[in-house]
């Protein structure tokens, strides 16, 4: 997977007050979204943006390009 997350999405989170429950209650983000923070899965561009609002930053700042070995 040539993106990955520049650091523990969940965490950062949490360090804003956002917690898991109050994502969802507050229905921030669906629960395969946080899901996926938990897996290292991408999610889209849409749910980038909110966690861009959220943690008060840019993509560039949340993901990172490595190349595959095959690139």
């Amino acid at each position: 997977m040539p993106m990955i997350y520049r650091f523990n999405i969940l965490a950062a989170l949490k360090e804003r007050g956002y917690n898991s429950t109050r994502i969802r209650n507050e229905k921030l983000m669906s629960e395969s979204t946080l899901q996926k923070f938990r897996t290292g899965e991408m999610v889209s561009t849409d749910n980038i943006t909110r966690l861009c609002k959220l943690l008060n930053c840019q993509p560039g700042d949340i993901l990172e390009y490595v190349p595959d070995e095959k690139d």
